[in-house]
C-alpha cells in the first residue's frame, strides 16, 4: 500500500543547468543522492523520456543494500524532471512518483521536489531526512565555482 508524500523546497547558489545535469549524469547522481552513511552504484541510466535507470544504495556500516529503478516520464531541460521509482524488494510494493521543478532565481536555482506513493512501510519523516541529506550533498557538488 502506498500512502506517503513528501514535498521539499530548496534554493541553491548555482544555475539550473548544473542542478539538472546532477540529476541525469550517473557519476554526479552517485555522488550526491545517497543519504549519509550510504554509497550509491548507478547500474544503468538512460536519461530520456521513456528511458530507464537502475541503482543501488549500500549501507556503508552493514554492507546491506537495496536496489530500485524507474522510468523518465517527462524531461524539460533545466526546468523539470518527472520519473518513477520502484524498489526491487517485494515488501516495498508500488511505484513512487517524483517531480522536480527548477526555476532560475536571482541567487541561483529554486528547487521544488514532490515524491508521492511512498510505501506505507517507509516512515515519511525518514524520506524527508534522506532528501534533506541528499540536498546538502547536492549543494556541495553544484555550488562550488572551481577554476581550472
Amino acid at each position: 500500500m502506498t500512502t506517503g508524500t513528501v514535498q521539499l523546497h530548496r534554493v541553491l547558489r548555482t544555475p539550473p543547468e548544473r542542478v539538472y545535469r546532477a540529476f541525469l549524469e550517473a557519476p554526479a547522481l552517485a555522488k550526491w543522492i545517497p543519504p549519509y552513511g550510504f554509497t550509491c552504484t548507478v547500474h544503468h541510466l538512460d536519461a530520456r523520456v521513456g528511458g530507464t535507470f537502475k541503482m543501488s544504495f549500500t549501507n556503508f556500516g552493514t554492507g546491506n543494500s537495496h536496489s530500485f529503478g524507474g522510468e523518465y516520464l517527462e524531461l524539460t531541460p533545466n526546468e523539470f524532471l518527472h520519473y518513477t521509482d520502484t524498489f526491487d524488494d517485494p515488501n516495498l510494493t508500488g511505484s513512487m512518483d517524483v517531480k522536480i521543478s527548477l526555476k532560475k532565481v536571482l541567487c541561483g536555482t529554486e528547487i521544488q521536489i514532490e515524491q508521492s506513493g511512498i510505501p506505507e512501510i517507509i516512515p515519511v519523516e525518514m524520506c524527508y531526512l534522506g532528501w534533506q541529506e541528499s540536498m546538502a550533498q547536492l549543494a556541495q557538488l553544484v555550488e562550488p565555482e572551481i577554476l581550472e
